[in-house]
C-alpha cells in the first residue's frame, strides 16, 4: 500500500541511495553526501513554515522507495508545481501516479492551490505517463526551460491540472 508523509531527516540515507542512481538521466538533484542530503531536509519545516515547498516521502508497506513535493510558486502562491523520484526497481508500477493522486489531494483541499504543473523532458515517458493518467492536460513545449545538472538546458513539456 502506498503512503506520503511529511519527510524527515532520518529519510536523508535512503535518499541518497536512490538519488545516487546513475539511470537518474531526468532527475537533476543529486546530492553530494547523505551529510548534504540531511542537511537539505532539515530545512523542510522552514519551507512549509514560509508556504513555499511541501516534500513527503513514498512508502510502500512502509518501506522508503521515493519522494514527491510540490513547490509553490512564489508569485502567484496558488500554483504548485509536482515533482517526485522513485527507487528504479519500483518504475512502471503506477507507484508515482498514486502519489500524485494523493499530494494532489493535499494541494487543492489543505493548501488551497487552484493550479498544479508537472514539467518534464520529452524524452521521459513515465512522468508523461504519470500526468496523463492523472488527467492533467498538455499545454505546451517550454524551450529551454530546465537547467539539467550537466549544465545544458532542455526543452520540456508542461502539464497542468486547474481546480
Amino acid at each position: 500500500m502506498i503512503k506520503i508523509r511529511l519527510q524527515k531527516t532520518s529519510d536523508a540515507e535512503r535518499f541518497f541511495e536512490i538519488l545516487s542512481n546513475p539511470n537518474f538521466t531526468y532527475f537533476n538533484v543529486q546530492p553530494e553526501s547523505v551529510e548534504d542530503e540531511r542537511k537539505w531536509l532539515a530545512e523542510n519545516p522552514k519551507r512549509i513554515k514560509n508556504n513555499t515547498e511541501w516534500n513527503y516521502t513514498i512508502l510502500n508497506d512502509d518501506e522508503i522507495i521515493g519522494a514527491i513535493g510540490v513547490k509553490i510558486n512564489s508569485h502567484r502562491n496558488y500554483i504548485g508545481e509536482i515533482g517526485y523520484f522513485l527507487d528504479e526497481k519500483f518504475w512502471g508500477k503506477g507507484i508515482v501516479t498514486e502519489a500524485v493522486k494523493l499530494v494532489e489531494d493535499t494541494c487543492f483541499k489543505e493548501l488551497k492551490l487552484t493550479r498544479l504543473e508537472i514539467v518534464m523532458q520529452p524524452a521521459n515517458k513515465g512522468s508523461e505517463k504519470v500526468s496523463i493518467k492523472n488527467k492533467y492536460l498538455k499545454e505546451g513545449l517550454l524551450k529551454k526551460a530546465l537547467k539539467h545538472k550537466d549544465g545544458s538546458m532542455k526543452d520540456c513539456f508542461l502539464y497542468a491540472k486547474v481546480l
